[in-house]
């Protein structure tokens, strides 16, 4: 006789929004699904980063700007979370489709990273498994941000086509945070190739006049846009 189904731990979830509408209304929308729990809601910074060290979720759900300065407190909390609760993961809701905050999000790795707008929390399908992607340890940015920030450099056509096996293989030791000494560890390589390689698939691109750091990241957000075909 088989054995039982063992149930599966919901994914934990905080929620962070100043906004008590928007707050409830995330809370609401991933109450609808009996693998997701919301554990705790926040309406600043501060009690976000409280929640998050009290309750230990495998996710937070937050708005970009909230008090104390409403700018870029959702961006800050998950750098800070990024050293202090590497096991949960970030998704920033934002009603701007600004390149730069997501490339901001993606600098330290896309791991457990997602940027969505707004206006997903009225498809709750497509938040609600941005939750669990997350939770699994991938990334999930909106298609309407990668349009944007990609719109001046992507190839026509597949654009990640141009490159070698081997520096696809680079590249998604980029998407996965590491340095250049990090790829080259995992790849055996020296970190001389893997520079080369960089610069190589920087160019195919279209990179190459692009900030380093926008580079690495345009190149991830393409990488993750070529996944999802």
């Amino acid at each position: 006789m088989a054995p039982p189904d063992v149930p599966t731990r919901p994914v934990r979830v905080v929620v962070a929004d100043d906004a008590l509408l928007v707050r409830e209304g995330v809370r609401r929308v991933l109450g609808l699904y009996p693998d997701l729990e919301v554990v705790a809601a926040a309406g600043d910074l501060p009690s976000l980063l409280a929640a998050v060290e009290q309750h230990q979720p495998d996710v937070v759900v937050t708005d970009i700007r909230m008090p104390p300065s409403s700018t870029d407190e959702g961006i800050r909390a998950a750098s800070q979370l990024r050293r202090t609760a590497p096991a949960t993961g970030v998704v920033v809701l934002s009603q701007y489709a600004a390149p730069a905050y997501a490339l901001e999000l993606l600098a330290g790795g896309s791991q457990r990273r997602a940027y969505l707008l707004k206006e997903r929390v009225s498809e709750p399908d497509q938040l609600a498994e941005a939750v669990r992607e997350v939770a699994r340890g991938g990334s999930v940015v909106d298609p309407k941000v990668v349009e944007v920030l990609v719109a001046g450099a992507r190839p026509p056509g597949d654009p990640l086509a141009a490159l070698t096996p081997r520096e696809r293989e680079v590249l998604e030791q980029i998407a996965q945070g590491k340095s250049n000494a990090g790829v080259a560890a995992s790849l055996f390589l020296t970190e001389r190739a893997v520079e080369k390689h960089i610069n190589a698939l920087f160019a195919k691109l279209g990179l190459s006049t692009e900030p380093d750091v926008h580079r690495r990241v345009t190149a991830v957000l393409m990488y993750l846009s070529a996944l999802r075909g």
